[in-house]
Order: C-alpha cells, then structure tokens, then sequence
C-alpha cells in the first residue's frame, strides 16, 4: 500500500492540502511546480483526480507536517511586556529576561513614554539576536485625517534601524464612531492603506489586530482588508479580545485563514475575565486543537499582560500552562522544546 501524507495544489491564490476538500473543478487549477520540474498536463490531472479520492476516503485529518511544532518554544513571540511590568525595565535588561526565558522573538508594544528607547530597544534585540517580530500600532480618532508625530516616529525608526517587522495595527472604537456600516469599512481601509504603504518603506508588513467593538469581529477586519485591495495585509488573532467568540471559534478560523499570520494566547471562559493565564481557562485547550488541525503555520503569542506585577510572573504562569496544555494534547514533540 502507498501513503501519500501530503499533496499541495493551489487554486489562484488558495493552497489546498491533503486533508483540505478540493472546492474547485479542475479545469480551474493552477499547479505550482518547484524549479525545474516539468509534468505533462495529463499527469497533473491524474494528480488531481487522486487528491480528490484521498480526500472523500473519510479518513481523520492529520497535523499537516509544516505546523508540527506549532506550540514549540522558538515559535512564540513574548508580548505585552513592555508598559505590563511594575519593574520598569530597560531594553537591556527586557533582553536579559527574554533569554533567561528562551524566547527568539519579541512583540514591543509601548506607552509614550517609551517611544524614545525605540532605536536602542532595536539595537539591543539584534545584539541578542532576538527578533523583533511585530510593533504595536494604535489609531484613534485623532489619526482621522492621516498619521500622527507619533505614528511617524515609529515608522521611521524602523526604517533608520533598517528593521523589516510587522505592524499590529487596532482601533480605537471612537475612530468609527457615527458611521454607517460601509462607512466604518472605507474609513477603515483608507487609514490602513496609510500605514501598509508606509511600512513598505522599510520592507514591512501590516496585520490587523482584534482589540474589541466593531473591528474586533473578523468579519469586518477581513472587509477592511479587501477594501484596501492589498494582498499582504494579515490578521492577528487575540484570544483575550475573544472570549464572547468561544462558541463561533471554528467558523471565524475558517474565514481568517487566509490571511491569519499570529495567535495570541490566553485563558478562555465565556464570561471572562479577560486576561487569564494559559491552562487556568475551559475552552483554550479545545481552541489550541482546532488550530493546528486547521493547518494553521504562523507564530504563537505569549502575554505578559497583567497590571502591578513583576512581567515575570505572568510570563511563567503562562510557560507553565502551555506545558500543561501540550501534555493534555499529546504534543510531546513541542513539549520538549520546553525543556531546554
């Protein structure tokens, strides 16, 4: 007997897997073959038509390969551990503690105050080769008009330092305050196209962040998005700004997909509270599940987002519920990754 673990085909700019339903009819597929390689047309089909009785065997899906280590260590990203710790760290010191932690990668989020230390927060990621994944970008109604002094120095610091990152951009709920619906999303997608084309400059991106109200649904972040008529715009994806989204979890999972980029984890009850750490929580463990069987190969966000607290303590919690978690998930393979 032959075992095929994995076909990819793409359908204009969608990629389906082995354990994906082909919702295309062939004629309309495209093949992307790797340098190289040459197959006739015939045998692409026949290709097809074998992926597609792969795919009605009714067979359990399985962990596509490339998201095997989802939850491992090197694929999280410490977040909110700037203004969230009553011991006012500096970069350096920030540094210290993400290698004491072993986290590789660092989302730097920030409060005025903080703007100044940018470049050198820069300089001293890269000296410990911690990468500064993302940078949080807030808009309210005051960036109606266009960017802000503020907005501006971030971005240029990026581009000086020579940083290609990801902007996590949000709203507050005031920037759509007394708009209509499609208002929300033209006024929405014009800011947005703002902010994509200056983080272009420094070869960076731009990811959508939930953060409640109208633009923390999915639905119109993904509105916003095509409204822009960009094609590397992402999704990040909060648990924390998600618990009244328990139940609709998998269905939301199906439609950001497509652009979802990061996850960021929390405890998850249906009535809160908002922050709880990783483990303490009903429905984390079942959410964690449902995204890796989706096929889900982006990178993981760890909060340390708690008020009056050493961030060290809740960036342990946090460590300690992941490994609970991958024990009760049989994720033994990432569960080691914790070990050194």
């Amino acid at each position: 007997m032959v075992r095929i673990n994995s076909i990819m085909i793409t359908i204009g700019k969608r990629v389906f897997h082995g354990n994906s339903s082909l919702q295309a009819s062939l004629p309309g597929i495209g093949w992307a073959e790797p340098a190289g390689f040459k197959c006739p047309r015939t045998a692409m089909l026949l290709l097809a038509g074998l992926f597609a009785m792969l795919s009605c065997t009714g067979q359990p899906s399985q962990p596509q390969a490339e998201n095997a280590m989802l939850y491992a260590k090197n694929n999280l990203i410490a977040w909110c551990i700037v203004p969230f710790d009553t011991e006012n760290r500096d970069p350096a010191e920030r540094a210290a503690l993400l290698n004491e932690f072993g986290f590789s990668r660092m989302a730097w989020d920030w409060r005025m105050e903080h703007l100044p230390l940018l470049a050198e927060e820069i300089s001293v990621l890269r000296t410990n080769d911690i990468e500064l994944t993302a940078v949080w970008f807030w808009l309210d109604n005051r960036s109606s008009e266009g960017l802000l002094d503020h907005h501006d120095h971030i971005l240029n610091t990026i581009a000086e330092q020579g940083v290609e990152t990801t902007f996590w951009v949000s709203f507050d709920n005031d920037f759509f305050a007394g708009l209509a619906d499609e208002e929300k999303v033209k006024k929405g997608a014009r800011i947005i196209d703002k902010v994509h084309s200056r983080a272009a400059e420094s070869g960076s991106r731009v990811a959508l962040y939930n953060h409640g109200d109208w633009f923390g649904e999915p639905e119109n972040q993904i509105r916003i998005i095509e409204a822009t008529g960009q094609h590397n715009i992402g999704l990040v994806y909060n648990f924390h700004h998600g618990h009244h989204q328990i139940d609709r979890f998998t269905e939301m999972l199906d439609a950001m997909r497509p652009w979802l980029w990061t996850v960021n984890l929390n405890g998850m009850k249906h009535d809160g509270p908002k922050i709880m750490d990783i483990g303490a929580g009903d429905h984390e463990a079942g959410m964690m599940r449902t995204l890796k069987a989706s096929g889900f190969n982006g990178t993981i966000g760890i909060l340390g987002h708690t008020e009056d607290e050493d961030v060290r303590e809740p960036l342990t919690r946090n460590l300690d519920g992941m490994k609970k978690i991958l024990r009760e998930l049989g994720e033994s393979e990432a569960l080691a990754s914790y070990q050194n």
